[in-house]
């Protein structure tokens, strides 16, 4: 019993689509950073150049003053105004630039998922027992050993990079300024180069690990699978039930057929058979309606009431009842027995129209039936075998 309850099967496509549905997927930190410190230098290489060469020359437009600048302090609000709206917009720019990059990673990990159940209040969130439990699972532990890692690797290679340089950037005093700061930006470029290349192999080892983790995590036990077929499959004995339940609608509703029948066939007790045939429109007789035990008697009830004979044939009665289906031809072993019943028919029909004499006493077909048609045929047991 405890091995059925182990999860250790993966997760079935239903649970991953629940969820999905849920809020719930893979996503990798690390490469939300990479993306984020990754766009946000690249946004810093590329708009740099450009934005210190717009403050240089708003700076030197700003700080000029002559005589009508002292005479209108407000003039320096509306410069002030100008720069901090330049500073937002650079702001914002640059802000949008890093959140669609995290947008982009978190799709790229786990795919798109909207869901508003992980912001919908979870009381059972607040336990502190599940919480702290939390704090020292494979995930978590695994988490935290990987930023370690991560932190120690970064700590080295951003001393050892700074301790090679060091003397270079101490010498860059003696320079001209353009020059220092072309040097102090490239210095910047590769010191940035290098972490985001820590940060990236990192990132590519956390993407499948984080997979690793969320697949896990949904894992079930053989019960949990069986209890997922049953409600996908639905329950034998309540789909069993529906079935029946079904067939008695069907043969209630075909009830309403049987003043349309051309005759009704019954076994006198517990089977009744309701046919019809059209030469116009039908290739062979069908049958319209059927049923058993009170079923059958309310066919013939109805039939009665609407004058359509009634014939006693027990053996044709199964036969069709156990082999016909409702609105389709009878099956061609029955042929002759029920072209029988119908000539009756159609020569009593006559007779009561008075267009021909009263047929004789009613034939019953079963000498026509083959035996294994019949429900309650038993087959001969061989003398050997007795």
């Amino acid at each position: 019993m405890s091995s059925s309850q182990d999860k250790n099967l993966p997760a079935t496509e239903r649970k991953l689509q629940k969820a999905r549905s849920d809020g719930q997927a893979a996503r990798s930190r690390d490469l939300s950073h990479l993306a984020i410190l990754g766009t946000g230098a690249l946004a810093l290489l590329v708009l740099a150049p450009w934005f210190v060469e717009y403050l240089q020359r708003a700076l030197r437009q700003q700080l000029v003053f002559n005589a009508a600048t002292v005479q209108m302090p407000g003039e320096m609000l509306s410069r002030l105004r100008t720069m901090a709206g330049v500073g937002l917009l650079a702001s914002a720019a640059f802000a949008l630039l890093t959140s669609g990059a995290a947008l982009l990673s978190a799709i790229g990990a786990g795919g798109w998922i909207f869901s508003l159940k992980p912001i919908t209040p979870q009381f059972n969130r607040l336990n502190p027992l599940s919480g702290f439990a939390n704090l020292f699972s494979k995930q978590q532990m695994a988490n935290v050993a990987k930023m370690v890692l991560m932190t120690g690797i970064l700590a080295a290679v951003a001393w050892n990079f700074m301790g090679r340089s060091i003397e270079q950037m101490a010498a860059l005093v003696l320079q001209p300024s353009p020059l220092s700061l072309r040097h102090a930006g490239q210095w910047i470029v590769s010191g940035m180069s290098l972490l985001l290349l820590v940060v990236f192999l990192f990132a590519v080892i956390d993407v499948p690990l984080q997979a690793f983790f969320f697949k896990s995590r949904l894992k079930m036990s053989h019960e949990e699978v069986k209890q997922e077929h049953k409600e996908s499959d639905g329950n034998p004995q309540l789909k069993g039930r529906q079935r029946q339940r079904a067939r008695e609608i069907a043969d209630r509703a075909s009830i309403a057929a049987v003043p349309k029948a051309d005759f009704v066939v019954m076994n006198p007790t517990h089977y009744a058979v309701a046919l019809k045939y059209d030469e116009a429109s039908m290739g062979a007789p069908q049958v319209v309606s059927k049923g058993t035990d009170l079923l059958a008697f309310r066919i013939r009830e109805l039939a009665q009431q609407h004058g359509v004979p009634v014939l006693q044939s027990p053996m044709l009665a199964r036969a069709l009842y156990a082999h016909a289906e409702l609105e389709q031809p009878i099956p061609a072993q029955l042929y002759t027995a029920v072209a029988q019943v119908l000539a009756y028919v159609y020569r009593l029909k006559a007779a009561l129209r008075g267009a021909g004499p009263m047929p004789e006493a009613q034939p019953v077909p079963d000498a026509h039936i083959p035996p294994e048609l019949d429900p309650h045929h038993k087959p001969a047991t061989a003398p050997g075998n007795a």
